[in-house]
C-alpha cells in the first residue's frame, strides 16, 4: 500500500481527531511557550505537521494487529506513534533512537525504550510483528541496510509501516542536512525503485499503491512537497527470497 497527502486539510483533520480521541501528545501553546523560554526540560513531543502518517499508522496497526502484537518504532525520540499506541492499548511496545533521552519518552515503565542505531539493532531474528518508521527513512537513507535489517527483525507476515517526504519530480536536496544526516525527497522513480527492491527481501506492498501527486503541502528549508504513506508486508515465500 503506497498513499500520498493530498491537501494540508488532511493533516490538520488529523490531529483533530487525534484530539478528540485523546491521542495527542503534543504540548499545548503554553506549555511549548514555557519550553521556549527555557523554563522546561520535557521533551517537546509531535509535530503537527506529522499529524496525518502518525493517524494513518495508529488506525492502520489498530484495524490489522492484536493489541499483544510486537511492535518496535525505528527513529522514536519525540515520536508520537509510540505513547499514542500504548494509550490505545498495545502492549508489547518497543522504541529505538540514537538520542539517550529517548528513554525519558511517555509510557517507560510499559514500553522498552533503547538506545541504538536501528540499521544494526541487537534484536533477535523475527522479533516484531510491525516497524514503524515515521518520518526517519529519507535521513540518510541506505535502501539495502533499512531493508536487510527491517525483513530480519520481522515475523512471516509482519508489516513495515513507513512515511517519508515526497514529490514525483526529483528534488534537489544536496548538501542539506536534518539530525547530521542527508535528508532525500523521494521522487516517484526513488518510490518505485525503493518497492521493487523491498521484494528481494521478501516484502510486497499490503494494498494497492498509488504514486499520484497531491498539492505541495509542506515547504521546509526552501523545499516544497507532500508526504508519502506506506504499508510493506514481509511474506514467507516470496519469489526473490525463495522457501
Amino acid at each position: 500500500m503506497l498513499r500520498i497527502l493530498p491537501s494540508r486539510s488532511e493533516i490538520r483533520a488529523a490531529r483533530s481527531e487525534l484530539k478528540r480521541r485523546g491521542l495527542s501528545f503534543m504540548p499545548s501553546f503554553s506549555e511549548r511557550l514555557f519550553m521556549r523560554w527555557g523554563h522546561s526540560n520535557g521533551l517537546h513531543m509531535g509535530d503537527p505537521i506529522k499529524s496525518w502518517d502518525v493517524l494513518m499508522t495508529a488506525k492502520f496497526l489498530d484495524e490489522h494487529l492484536p493489541k499483544d502484537s510486537p511492535i518496535v518504532d525505528i527513529g522514536a525520540y519525540c515520536s508520537e506513534i509510540v505513547p499514542i499506541l500504548d494509550r490505545m492499548g498495545f502492549s508489547s511496545l518497543t522504541g529505538i533512537d540514537l538520542n539517550p533521552r529517548v528513554k525519558e519518552m511517555p509510557g517507560s515503565a510499559r514500553v522498552h525504550y533503547e538506545v541504538g542505531d536501528f540499521l544494526r539493532t541487537t534484536f533477535p531474528d523475527a522479533r516484531f510483528t510491525a516497524i514503524t518508521a515515521i518520518s526517519v527513512i529519507e535521513h540518510g537513507f541506505n535502501m539495502k541496510g533499512l531493508l536487510k535489517e527491517m525483513s530480519r527483525l520481522l515475523r512471516p507476515g509482519g508489516l513495515f509501516i513507513f512515511s517519508c517526504d515526497y514529490w514525483p519530480e526529483k528534488i534537489d536536496t544536496s548538501g542539506i542536512k536534518m539530525f547530521d544526516m542527508d535528508w532525500r525527497i523521494f521522487s516517484e522513480k526513488e518510490m518505485r525503485d525503493f518497492l521493487g527492491q523491498s521484494r528481494t527481501y521478501g516484502f510486497v506492498p499490503h494494498g494497492a499503491v498509488d504514486y499520484s501527486p497531491g498539492n505541495r503541502t509542506i515547504d521546509c528549508m526552501g523545499k516544497q512537497y507532500t508526504f508519502a504513506w506506506g504499508a510493506l508486508e514481509k511474506k514467507i515465500n516470496s519469489p526473490d527470497m525463495g522457501a
